[in-house]
């Protein structure tokens, strides 16, 4: 069901993880672009991570929308990528639909998730939250069925900032969405 693309630690840059998932059922996930998962983008001792998170988004062209949790049933949005901060406590998160990946996330981390990838709160520690954004112009919207057609087309073409919502002008978006071959 997934593929890992790169597990990169580069001293300049924040750790992550990139890998592929295939279609899992009724869940399309994204046959182009990696789910990236960034471990320690911001400090967990660093103060108010939400309020960071919220400026490191909006300055990188994923405007926050939201603060809260991640919902405990299998979804995905096939109007927008989603970016996820955690700003505290920890999860597992499933990623990919029913039976897919187990991500272990904590305070700190980043989630950043192309239109159609599968993802549903498995367990939860402390106060667990998290900051959402989205490409500026793009509305999320809640999945639990399978797309039509026209609705995965419109999908696929969606487009995103030129910008790393962690990294700016560098990070894994741009080495494994922007530099994709």
């Amino acid at each position: 069901m997934f593929n890992d693309v790169s597990h990169g630690l580069d001293t300049a840059q924040t750790a992550y993880e990139a890998f592929m998932l295939e279609p899992h059922d009724w869940v399309p996930n994204n046959s182009t672009l990696p789910v990236i998962l960034y471990r320690h983008a911001l400090s967990p001792d660093s103060g108010d991570l939400a309020s960071a998170f919220e400026v490191l988004f909006e300055n990188n062209q994923w405007p926050p929308q939201w603060r809260d949790g991640i919902f405990d049933y299998h979804h995905f949005h096939a109007t927008a990528h989603e970016v996820l901060g955690v700003t505290d406590g920890s999860a597992e998160v499933i990623v990919g639909g029913p039976g897919g990946k187990v991500l272990k996330i904590s305070a700190g981390d980043v989630l950043l998730l192309p239109a159609g990838t599968g993802h549903c709160l498995q367990s939860f520690a402390r106060h667990f939250q998290v900051v959402g954004g989205y490409p500026a112009g793009q509305q999320w919207d809640i999945r639990r069925e399978a797309l039509k057609p026209d609705e995965l087309a419109a999908m696929k073409a969606l487009p995103f900032p030129p910008v790393d919502p962690v990294e700016g002008q560098r990070g894994a978006l741009i080495e494994h969405w922007l530099n994709k071959e």
